[in-house]
């Protein structure tokens, strides 16, 4: 038999493990019960970016960008009928060896397996309409794709990537995570107001738990096995219930407009639901044994998707108008760094010993284009003197070349009511305004707004391409089809 050789680094960290106590071990999505794993090179933190059409690499030894993955290109280009790479990169799993994440783009349909050793796409699997998170079943057997334009979950073969079988559930499958024991896949829903929970074994729903909305963006189980944590991004909540029969909803939290994702910390001071807000730019943490929250961590614009370090001594942050990684110490609540990314970061996801060997630098790109975005506030009408961290609404301008795409957090509006975002001649919103995009608000009264276009060449006054003819982001309500007056404009 081959002698195993242990590296040094190993070793310390075995030693580290045996000198402390167990009892807070194992972090989502392994079992409570698996050793937790310290920080090191050795790990890396991924994130899905939907406009750059990248996934980033960070070391969070030091909190360093290597470099990204590039599964696509900026728009226009993909808009070729020849085009061949990935659109809107999005979700991400992992496998529990740890070689590989599964990352999922909406646009293109497809799920991208890459080697974490080596960043090289070992395979692309095609699927439904829109698919959105793709993850591994703990035995690795399986990888299990929500198909959220569709009605079904793919069922993946966990070795050859191929699709083998699915799992009808009602339209707009959002994401599913499993039990830690392997027993259970809970599959929430975006279009329909109900999580289904499924047999592993024989991908059977066996039970539903009732959603209070439709639009469910997101799913975590606690790696002691007894509970589920699910957003409901319309209605700005939060909802747990029982990870085993009968599966009766616990609680449910009022957690504030565009709750994003959710994920589960254990540490010396318990177990923690960690919750991203993203019209508020904070994330908020929860108790998992009373549900008390026991603080609110200011991050930046539009907090998206995030996940725990393999010993739960940092959750890292997706910051989707922000372009940036936020690493926070869960022992103290406190952002301890925050590290340029690619563009509208999505789904994060922390793999402990994702490189065992060498500097896993191997076929990673510069950031280039995806570095370059544009930040701009919109503050209410009435208050143009709001400080910068109420803003209710914040812009980032995706710079693709010669275009860029827009997107605005939209919050602090009536609910359930259609606006416009348009642009104006005079900072005060006054005049005619030239719609670019017409949205209606959740009933949180925020939205998620897009555009594409030459905006950042008129509304940004630093911008070197200017013609000198400036205009001014405005939203305003839509009366009879017409823009209203003015409820918010850009600061200045």
């Amino acid at each position: 038999m081959k002698p195993r050789i242990f590296r040094l680094d190993t070793l310390a960290g075995v030693l580290a493990l045996a000198l402390s106590t167990v009892a807070f071990a194992g972090q989502a999505p392994g079992a409570d019960s698996a050793p937790d794993v310290p920080v090191s090179h050795h790990d890396r933190v991924y994130a899905a970016e939907q406009f750059s059409n990248t996934v980033s690499v960070t070391d969070p030894a030091d909190n360093r960008l290597l470099g990204v993955i590039r599964l696509g290109d900026p728009s226009p280009g993909n808009f070729s009928p020849l085009y061949r790479g990935q659109v809107l990169v999005h979700g991400m799993g992992f496998s529990p060896d740890h070689k590989t994440i599964a990352v999922v783009s909406i646009g293109s349909n497809s799920v991208s397996f890459i080697d974490t050793a080596t960043n090289v796409v070992k395979h692309v699997t095609y699927v439904g309409r829109s698919p959105h998170e793709a993850f591994f079943t703990p035995d690795g057997k399986e990888v299990w794709v929500t198909v959220r334009g569709e009605n079904y979950v793919a069922v993946l073969d966990g070795t050859t990537f191929e699709e083998e079988t699915r799992i009808t559930t009602p339209a707009g499958p959002g994401m599913q995570i499993f039990s830690p024991d392997g027993k259970y896949g809970y599959v929430c829903s975006s279009f329909n107001p109900e999580t289904d929970i499924v047999s592993v074994a024989d991908h059977q729903i066996i039970a539903k738990v009732k959603q209070d909305s439709p639009f469910c963006p997101n799913i975590a189980a606690t790696p002691d096995g007894k509970q589920v944590w699910f957003t409901l991004k319309d209605v700005g909540r939060t909802q747990v219930f029982d990870a085993k029969p009968p599966f009766r909803l616990l609680k449910t939290l009022d957690t504030g407009p565009i709750t994003n994702h959710v994920n589960i910390v254990r540490n010396a001071n318990g177990m923690f639901a960690y919750v991203t807000v993203g019209g508020l730019n904070e994330v908020k943490v929860f108790r998992t044994d009373n549900y008390a929250q026991v603080a609110t961590i200011p991050v930046g614009n539009l907090p998206h998707g995030l996940w725990p370090s393999g010993d739960g001594s940092r959750i890292y942050v997706g910051l989707e108008n922000g372009d940036a990684l936020t690493a926070i110490d869960t022992m103290t609540n406190k952002v301890i760094a925050q590290v340029p990314i690619g563009q509208a970061p999505q789904a994060i996801t922390y793999v402990p010993d994702a490189v065992p060997d060498g500097d896993g630098m191997q076929n990673l790109q510069p950031l280039g284009l995806a570095g370059n975005t544009a930040h701009i506030r919109l503050v209410s009408a009435n208050a143009k003197a709001q400080p910068s961290g109420n803003s209710p609404t914040s812009v980032a301008l995706f710079d693709q070349g010669l275009l860029q795409v827009l997107q605005a957090s939209v919050t602090g509006l009536d609910p359930k009511q259609p606006y416009v975002l348009g642009l104006s001649d005079h900072p005060d919103g006054s005049g005619a305004i030239e719609g670019l995009a017409n949205f209606m608000t959740n009933p949180a009264g925020s939205a998620i707004v897009n555009a594409i276009g030459q905006i950042r060449q008129v509304v940004s006054v630093n911008d070197p391409h200017s013609d000198g003819a400036r205009r001014y982001l405005v939203i305003a309500p839509q009366m009879a089809g017409k823009p209203g007056p003015v409820v918010q404009v850009q600061a200045l």
